[in-house]
């Protein structure tokens, strides 16, 4: 398995490096290895799997199978916003399918994914322990509740508004 790094992922090998090392570059340490490089980089950049299968001696495809497999692992960066989208019973029975529709054509991104703009990552979560207030979403860390299709687009929009570069004139 080849992995070619992207003009994005412009890596220092050394931290990558330092991380195996500090774990004695043991197969049963694969996981944690991989979590510090995804606290270090917010995802675990392909060319990572790549420099941890060399240092390692497995093959890439068995480090890569296991990003894949744990879904506590991203091959892509967060935007930078995260947006947890319940779906809770609560929240399901309330409208969080439409709140995930709405925030898909608002911001561009589906649950798993970042928008192109790299302004949001939106993710499905199982609950959010907010059910007095389904349907719900968090928003780096801040719930918002009860939400309609309008109030969805609306928190959106101001984000982006907040995010987009002052106009010079």
């Amino acid at each position: 398995m080849v992995i070619e790094a992207t003009a994005r992922e412009e890596l220092d090998f050394v931290v990558i490096d330092r991380v195996v090392h500090k774990h004695n570059v043991e197969p049963g340490a694969v996981i944690p290895i991989l979590q510090e490089i995804q606290d270090t980089y917010s995802y675990v950049p392909p060319v990572a799997i790549q420099r941890v299968a060399e240092h390692m001696n497995i093959p890439a495809s068995e480090i890569y199978g296991i990003v894949t497999f744990y879904a506590q692992f991203r091959l892509q960066p967060l935007g930078k916003n995260l947006v947890k989208v319940c779906h809770g019973t609560a929240c399901h029975l309330c409208g969080a399918e439409m709140v995930a529709e709405t925030l898909a054509q608002v911001t561009g991104a589906r649950e798993g994914e970042t928008s192109p703009d790299g302004l949001f990552t939106v993710e499905r979560v199982a609950c959010l322990g907010c059910c007095s207030l389904a349907p719900c979403i968090m928003v780096n860390g801040e719930t918002h509740g009860r939400l309609t299709p309008e109030a969805v687009g609306k928190i959106m929009t101001e984000i982006q508004k907040a995010e987009a570069p002052a106009s010079v004139g």
